[in-house]
């Protein structure tokens, strides 16, 4: 997915700005007039917004609204008006593909937040880089999408326009490991993934990293994320005897299958990815979770001091769902394409030019600023220059910080 010490907060977020919608005549950047004399730009939002993994997709919607209701209220870019177009991929790659089409079809559309699938993801990269048109996501991350499928031996950009502002499993599966078997002192884990590109490629990148400090893998299973049912392979963790489990894949699979674990007689904990950092992991996963962990990016923020204007705002919005995981990722997303066209705009003398969507995603390169989630800024491939992560245990049927760093690889 999301194909992770920390991060300061200094935006000032703010809610309730009138968004206005596009109408009248074009300009010379074929942009929609706004009503008011200005110009509306879209950012468009693509997240699960339905199904089991809507907590984190709405999170992100939100987020990216608050972003823009805080540009427009500053007037952050002069004579524009900023708003979101929020697409449901349901977590499939096909609608995915088919939001990225519809997307690239509104000419209003300057740059796009999401997915939050990394599967999703490689099914819209190539859309919306034949338009030129640029893509942050908030969560992905699988290493293929900015470093290539050959990533472990020979990195090679794919794409030009897609950027993320969430460090990868290249760093979150050993960042794991290293805790897994350094402080939690686990010897032998047992590896169990959903076959999908996120959590594949994180247990993955988690069991190269367990073995080269000396772990051992007593047993690897795949399960079928559409089912619930996993007491086949809950009785193999039994038999083998690991004292951990790694689970590559996402919190509604990981909590039934923590808890036919342990019902199965292995009190043991499960670990995961940021793809299980949810609140409903705890009510899935039930009381004997506690001490499960999980990794993801950057820090809480309700643990940062720059973080109570971030969730005061939230919550003042009226949003009815969570920020979730990745709340401060999903604004520091839109906000990084805000400063992207803010920058074009700059260099045409206070216009969109006819070729903004191509000069959107030159000036993303370039991007740099003191977001939600600390200092934001792109490396040559795309990728997040903060590599920070931290790892949660369940406490009280919650997530709980217990340690923040960086892999020493």
């Amino acid at each position: 997915m999301r194909q992770r010490s920390l991060i300061a907060i200094t935006a000032a977020l703010a809610a309730g700005a009138l968004t206005l919608t596009a109408c009248g005549s074009r300009d010379s950047g074929d942009k929609g007039s706004s009503g008011n004399g200005g110009t509306t730009v879209t950012i468009g939002v693509d997240a699960p917004l339905t199904g089991d993994l809507s907590a984190m997709g709405l999170g992100i919607k939100n987020s990216a609204d608050l972003a823009v209701k805080n540009a427009n209220k500053q007037n952050y870019v002069k004579g524009i008006t900023f708003k979101i177009e929020a697409l449901d991929d349901q977590k499939q790659p096909s609608q995915g593909q088919q939001n990225a089409t519809k997307l690239v079809a509104d000419s209003n559309v300057l740059g796009v937040v999401g997915p939050l699938n990394s599967s999703v993801a490689e099914s819209m990269q190539k859309v919306f880089d034949d338009a030129k048109l640029v893509e942050v996501s908030p969560a992905n991350t699988g290493p293929a999408l900015t470093q290539g499928a050959d990533w472990q031996t020979k990195k090679v950009r794919p794409y030009k326009s897609y950027f993320r502002t969430a460090t990868t499993d290249a760093i979150q599966g050993p960042f794991a490991a290293q805790y897994v078997y350094n402080d939690a002192k686990k010897k032998k884990v047992f590896v169990i993934d959903d076959k999908k590109t996120y959590g594949a490629g994180l247990a993955g990148t988690f069991t190269e990293e367990f073995k080269k400090l000396g772990g051992t893998v007593v047993g690897t299973e795949h399960i079928n994320p559409d089912t619930t049912d996993f007491s086949a392979v809950a009785t193999k963790v039994k038999n083998s005897g690991a004292d951990v489990v790694y689970y590559g894949g996402e919190y509604p699979q990981a909590g039934p299958l923590s808890k036919q674990i342990k019902a199965a007689g292995a009190k043991i904990p499960l670990v995961g990815g940021d793809g299980i950092n949810d609140a409903t992991y705890g009510k899935l996963a039930g009381p004997e979770a506690t001490g499960d962990l999980a990794t993801s990016v950057g820090a809480p923020v309700e643990s940062l001091p720059s973080a109570k204007q971030f969730v005061a705002d939230y919550k003042a919005a009226g949003y009815k769902d969570e920020y979730s995981a990745y709340g401060g990722y999903s604004y520091d997303s839109a906000w990084a394409i805000i400063e992207a066209v803010k920058k074009v705009i700059e260099d045409n003398g206070g216009k969109l030019p006819s070729d903004a969507r191509a000069k959107v995603t030159a000036a993303m390169q370039n991007v740099s600023f003191d977001g939600v989630t600390g200092k934001v800024s792109f490396d040559e491939f795309g990728d997040a220059t903060n590599k920070q992560l931290t790892v949660y245990a369940v406490k009280n049927g919650a997530f709980t910080a217990v340690k923040s760093g960086t892999f020493t690889g």
